[in-house]
Order: structure tokens, then C-alpha cells, then sequence
């Protein structure tokens, strides 16, 4: 029983010695290293098109916010990037990764759509006021101007099918999400598209291109844009006859035809009431887009 009793102590001081030991041990191992653990905040953007206006098994169909990360310094990597600068990609590569939903492609969103994100998005990287210089249309003094870009109003066709063709006289809204537009002068029934961002990229390219080649003198931005949104006239769909038209369209039919497409399309309203401080002049002016909005001086 001696015995049995000498080996119970003996036992239990290696357990006290193993805990002191392990005690010592824990005391003596250096701290461990801290994590930054930071979360890229984000936030959903309202869309002016609320998905109305995107096809049947479009991932934006009937979508009316889409969420963002707010701007990182990667985004500035990409707004920098003289590469993307100079091929006109920047702007469209930075909202790219700022969106959640990565099955959404920037250049299929309409263009009411695109501009949305894009203020959103200059807002979560520098804030709200946007100063740039401004030429005043009275006394053409240039001068910096501050506008607020924080929550813009939303325009255009923003409502159901029904809503826009009991609206809009003249107007009548397709299944295929298209317009019917009756034209004043020549009266033919034209067939109007929402541009997308594809189509804006395909336009800047293609005016670009004649601007270097030097072939055409005078600009051709008016056309080359109701030649994009139209897609048919009086029910023909063949392209050459349709470029044939726009090009000897009635100037009536042209100006109404652009007043249409402009209440039609969903869109942000980017016009703010600018007071002059030289002459005092006051006019609401559409807000810039320079190389202020996503590289401020400051």
C-alpha cells in the first residue's frame, strides 16, 4: 500500500511539474502576429431603368438595384492606368470591379443605367462635391464650380408598358421592349433601341476613326447616333435602307425623334443650377464630366 501510495504522489507532482512547465512555456512563446481584418463597404445603386427595359432572360430583367463596392485603391490603379486611359477603357474597367454580381457586364447596361453607377461609384471613392472648372454662357468668364452629385433625380420612361403608351402620344412600347415612334413629317413608323454601353464604346470608336483619318470635315455624331437606335423603318430591317433614311430624313422628323428618345430613356438628371460670380448670370447647366470627376486636383 506504501507503494501504491509513493507512486499516486509521484504522479501527481509530474502533473503539477507538466502544468507549471506548460504554464512557463505559454508565458515565454512571443505574442502572435495581429490581422487586419477590414470589410470594403458597399452599397446598392437604384437603377433609373429599374429593369424594365432589358429582354426576357437578361440577368438585369426586371433588376432594380444593382450593389457596388465602394472605390479602392485598385480602382485608382485602374483610373490611372494610361493604357486604359488612352483606349477609352478606364471608366468601364473600374465599374467592372466594383460590381457584386460579376455575371453583370458593364457594356450591356443601358446607358441611364451605366451613368448611375458611374456617379455611385465617384461618390464612394471622393465624395459628393465634384469642383471643376465651368465657362459661364453670359460672360464666358471660366471659373470652378461645385456640384453635388449626392442622390440625382431620376428621369425618363421609368414606368410599365402600359404607362408609357398611354402617355406618350405617338408612342407604343413593343413586347421586344422597343418603340413604335409615328414620325410628324414623313409618317413613317421608326422601331428605337436603348443604346447600351456596347453601343456608346462602338460609336466613340467609330467617330474616332473618321476624326483620324481626316475624310470627314463636319460631324457626323447627330446621324451616326439615330442610325444606332433605330432598328426599323415602317417594318424593314434591312441596315443600308435604314442608314438611307436617317440620312435624308426630314429635319422635323429628326428633332422630334430625338425629343422622344430623350424622354424615353431612363437616365439620371445631371443638370444643377449654376450661379455666375462675375456677372451673376444663373442657367442650369449639365454637369461636366472632365478629368476632375475621377481625377480630382485635390
Amino acid at each position: 500500500m506504501s507503494s501504491t501510495r509513493n507512486n499516486q504522489e509521484r504522479l501527481g507532482n509530474t502533473d503539477v511539474e507538466a502544468s507549471n512547465h506548460q504554464e512557463q512555456t505559454k508565458q515565454e512563446e512571443p505574442n502572435q502576429p495581429q490581422t487586419l481584418n477590414f470589410s470594403v463597404p458597399t452599397e446598392f445603386v437604384d437603377l433609373p431603368s429599374r429593369g424594365l427595359f432589358y429582354p426576357a432572360g437578361h440577368v438585369l430583367h426586371g433588376v432594380e438595384s444593382l450593389e457596388i463596392r465602394h472605390m479602392t485603391a485598385k480602382e485608382e490603379d485602374i483610373l490611372t492606368s494610361q493604357s486604359l486611359i488612352r483606349k477609352g477603357k478606364a471608366i468601364d474597367r473600374m465599374l467592372q470591379s466594383v460590381l457584386i454580381n460579376k455575371n453583370v457586364q458593364v457594356k450591356d447596361l443601358l446607358i441611364g443605367d451605366k451613368n448611375a453607377l458611374t456617379v455611385a461609384a465617384r461618390v464612394t471613392g471622393y465624395g459628393a462635391d465634384y469642383i471643376t472648372k465651368v465657362t459661364c454662357p453670359a460672360c464666358s468668364t471660366e471659373q470652378q464650380f461645385d456640384f453635388d452629385l449626392a442622390d440625382p433625380a431620376m428621369t425618363g420612361a421609368s414606368f410599365d408598358r402600359e404607362s408609357i403608351n398611354e402617355h406618350l402620344d405617338g408612342v407604343e412600347m413593343t413586347e421586344a421592349n422597343t418603340f413604335l415612334v409615328e414620325l410628324p413629317k414623313s409618317n413613317h413608323t421608326v422601331e428605337l433601341k436603348m443604346l447600351t454601353g456596347a453601343d456608346e464604346e462602338r460609336l466613340s470608336k467609330f467617330q474616332n476613326q473618321k476624326d483620324k483619318s481626316g475624310k470627314s470635315q463636319t460631324s457626323t455624331v447627330l446621324t451616326d447616333t439615330l442610325k444606332s437606335i433605330i432598328t426599323a423603318v415602317s417594318g424593314i430591317k434591312d441596315r443600308k435602307q435604314i442608314n438611307q433614311f436617317v440620312d435624308t430624313m426630314p429635319a422635323m422628323d429628326s428633332r422630334y425623334l430625338r425629343g422622344v428618345y430623350q424622354k424615353l430613356i431612363p437616365n439620371i438628371d445631371m443638370t444643377q443650377r449654376f450661379s455666375c460670380n462675375t456677372c451673376d448670370h444663373e442657367q442650369d447647366l449639365e454637369v461636366p464630366v472632365t478629368t476632375d470627376f475621377f481625377w480630382p486636383q485635390q
